[in-house]
């Protein structure tokens, strides 16, 4: 189980799944705001439809933007929630899994805080598998994927640095 209590944030960007739609996917994903910078309040506002464009010059380019996660799990480990696992998410865009588009209305997404070019931190490992493990008690055994494996092509995250050996490994760990 997640060993700290997760903050919820409920974001306004969500809807419902499709009827008898079933949760079956994980999207790992790596977000920082802006690029390159970690920490602060932006994520959250973005999540939260709140960014205001003329804090910074990339601000600007995603104007308007309507994006959200089901979780933010931050460089500390810290695991923020924004929308409910059983509503969909928005935050995978044109997708596709194992044949399946739409990958928003089947999976769950969670964003690390980081980008393509650096490490991602030790407690958002520990932080992540306790997630995934959390969640395929749930929901059963979950298939995991990053956003570049669902959209190729037009996504790059979570990113080489992302180390999937280890992660897969970690939530092989009994909880």
């Amino acid at each position: 189980m997640v060993s700290d209590p997760i903050i919820f944030r409920r974001s306004p960007h969500f809807d419902d799944r499709p009827a008898g739609t079933k949760v079956s996917l994980i999207v790992i994903h790596a977000i920082s705001l802006p690029p390159g910078e970690f920490g602060g309040d932006w994520i959250d506002d973005l999540f939260m439809g709140r960014l205001d464009p003329e804090a910074h010059p990339y601000f600007r380019e995603i104007q308007g933007l309507r994006v959200s996660a089901h979780f933010l799990i931050r460089r500390d480990g810290s695991v923020i929630q924004y929308v409910p696992t059983d509503k969909r998410a928005w935050h995978a865009g044109a997708s596709a899994w194992k044949g399946c588009e739409r990958c928003n209305d089947f999976s769950i997404g969670i964003e690390l805080e980081g980008a393509d070019d650096v490490p991602f931190a030790e407690p958002q490992y520990e932080a992540l598998a306790d997630l995934t493990r959390s969640l395929r008690l749930r929901y059963g055994d979950l298939d995991v994927a990053g956003h570049s494996d669902v959209a190729p092509g037009r996504k790059t995250d979570p990113g080489p640095w992302f180390d999937w050996p280890r992660y897969r490994k970690s939530i092989l760990t009994p909880v």
